[in-house]
């Protein structure tokens, strides 16, 4: 692991039997006619049998379902980090890409996500853009249509979308416990989220436009979110990009809140993972030993870079012209090329 964007050597991945989720995520993206909920929004059904939810590495605990609470206005947490984004909302007003809001419907809930295509109208590969613990906010769209703008299909997914009363709700009206979005989003359990993703991945294969490769992209939560994907032994994606979380074997979300190193085994790991950290992040830094020493011992392919002096959430801080901190953005500029080189890497091998 090296600072400043270099890279260190690469880890081999391991080809041996690889598990998956426990049923294989068959969605269809076929439009589905007149189905038009918001401005450009448009729903797709599945047309295979919904598949059960994804297995833990431990399935020894049992993970209960989570339900939000339906808020008539904006969520604080949201509408926080929302309004301290006007930067991200002008660049995505003046973005030439075309996009829309979708809508997809998975075990009874509307999930819904927001799709930037690339230029022109050629067959291009998808990129699945997770979003940071506060839900989908204007920043990971921004980033999202960086993305587009390097060539491939930008899906952004609400993770929070479906889980209010009678499966609906997303970032800006459902609340957790404690009345924000970041404790909802971190109660969900891990076996639900690489369920949902692993929907949002098949969706994304399946658009018109799409040449059926798949990345994943995750930011801070949606980091660890990606990371964890990747340990259930997925083969369904390319490469997958951790931006400033922890990954196995150290995990911090929802029933399976521990510190311990055999709650998700990196072992069965089958595809790249590439990590995008800042230096004075501490949560983060602090587990990045334990998660490369374990990523070489399995011999996976790990591509851990730490940026000099960069904070924790420097694709969004560092887009902001209000911030203090140079190297935040010396690090948001590092990491989108470093990127694109990247995601055009892991569509040739």
């Amino acid at each position: 692991m090296t600072n400043s964007g270099s890279s260190t050597r690469r880890r081999r991945f391991g080809r041996g039997p690889l598990a998956v989720l426990s049923a294989t995520l068959l969605l269809s993206a076929t439009l589905l006619a007149g189905g038009t909920a918001v401005a450009g929004e448009q729903s797709f059904a599945a047309t295979a049998a919904e598949p059960a939810l994804g297995t833990t590495a431990d399935s020894s605990t049992s993970c209960p379902s989570v339900t939000g609470t339906q808020s008539a206005t904006p969520t604080a947490g949201w509408t926080s980090q929302q309004a301290s984004q006007s930067f991200a909302t002008a660049k995505l007003t003046a973005s030439p890409r075309a996009s829309r809001w979708v809508s997809l419907r998975f075990h009874g809930q509307t999930m819904r996500a927001w799709v930037d295509y690339p230029a022109g109208r050629k067959k291009a590969p998808a990129v699945l853009v997770l979003h940071e613990v506060f839900g989908l906010t204007d920043s990971t769209r921004n980033t999202a249509d960086e993305i587009a703008a390097m060539g491939y299909i930008a899906v952004t997914p609400d993770m929070i979308s479906g889980l209010g009363p009678d499966g609906g709700g997303d970032s800006r009206t459902l609340t957790g416990t404690g009345g924000g979005t970041s404790d909802l989003v971190t109660a969900v359990p891990d076996e639900e989220v690489s369920a949902r993703i692993g929907a949002w991945v098949n969706y994304a294969k399946h658009l018109p436009r799409s040449t059926g490769q798949t990345d994943i992209v995750g930011l801070s939560w949606g980091g660890g979110a990606a990371f964890r994907y990747a340990a259930t032994g997925t083969k369904s994606v390319d490469s997958v990009f951790v931006f400033y979380d922890v990954g196995p074997p150290a995990v911090t979300q929802g029933c399976h809140r521990t510190e311990g190193l055999t709650d998700y085994p990196v072992d069965k790991i089958a595809v790249p993972v590439h990590g995008f950290y800042g230096e004075t992040d501490t949560r983060v830094m602090t587990s990045l030993p334990a998660t490369t020493e374990a990523m070489s011992a399995a011999e996976k392919y790990y591509d851990p870079v730490v940026y000099t002096g960069a904070d924790h959430a420097f694709m969004r801080l560092g887009e902001d012209p209000s911030g203090t901190n140079a190297a935040n953005s010396a690090a948001e500029q590092a990491s989108l090329k470093r990127l694109k080189k990247e995601i055009r890497q892991s569509f040739v091998r």
